[in-house]
This record gives structure tokens, sequence and C-alpha cells, in this order.
């Protein structure tokens, strides 16, 4: 695939994501998708079975978008800075529903293999996150 189709897939996947289809992972990912990020809650399976298990928890609890600010391919590699808004509607593990809007930065280097999303690395403002939803003191040492 040329880096603009490499680029064009990133995109659907967050479109996909969005749009809570998470059957479309079948399509757009490797069944033996590396995730080199620990995940944010224990439990989560690898793999794709993995991905789509903590997509399902965030769409459930945390419903929203993702903003493609910035896209750079090269390769088999695309680098995406986005930004993911949403809304806080239901628990996620350990941390009751606020009702808040929430909104997290991330910079993701996703591989691609034979069409599919098949590794991910990625940097996220999970400080921020975590300080939005108040588990976290934000500066000043007041929940936000």
């Amino acid at each position: 695939m040329s880096t603009e189709e490499n680029k064009g897939l990133v995109r659907r996947f967050y479109r996909e994501i969005d749009e809570g289809n998470l059957d479309a992972m079948d399509e757009l990912v490797a069944e033996d998708y590396q995730d080199h990020s620990p995940p944010l809650f224990p439990g989560i399976a690898p793999g794709r079975e993995g991905l789509k298990q903590a997509f399902r928890l965030f769409w459930d609890a945390t419903p929203g978008t993702h903003e493609i600010e910035d896209q750079i391919a090269e390769g088999d590699k695309v680098v995406t800075r986005l930004t993911a808004r949403g809304v806080h509607e239901r628990d996620l593990p350990g941390i009751p529903a606020t009702g808040k809007p929430i909104t997290m930065t991330a910079t993701v280097i996703h591989r691609i293999e034979n069409g599919k999303l098949a590794e991910k690395w990625a940097e996220k403002d999970l400080l921020g996150f975590l300080q939005q939803l108040g588990v976290i003191p934000a500066p000043g040492g007041a929940p936000e």
C-alpha cells in the first residue's frame, strides 16, 4: 500500500470507532495486533480482541470523537497526532461516571502489514485525562 493509502486506513479506523462500528476492526486490524502501550485498565486481552474490548469499554463510558490534527507517513508506518473528545457518561473501571466532558491528546504510530493495522505505539495525555475525571488532583491540588 502507498503511504496515502496507509494514512487513509488509519483515518478510517478512527472514523469507524467514532461511529461505534467496532465490527469494522475485523477488516482493519490484524488478528495478532500488537499494542506496545500498556492498557489503562487491567484485564484487556492481547491482539485484535483486546483492542475491541478496550474500545467497547471507552465507547460505552465516554462516547465521542477523534479529530486528526496531523498525519505523517513513511514506508509502513503512519504517525497521527489527534485530539479525542467525549463525555464521561458511564462508569469506567474504578471511576464512577462524572457526566463531565473530557479531552485527551495523543500521538500514535501505527504499522501497517498486508493492508491492516499490525502494531501501535502511543503517547497519550493520561495524566490530564485522569485529572479531568477527578482521579488525580489537578495542579494546585483541586480536581477539575
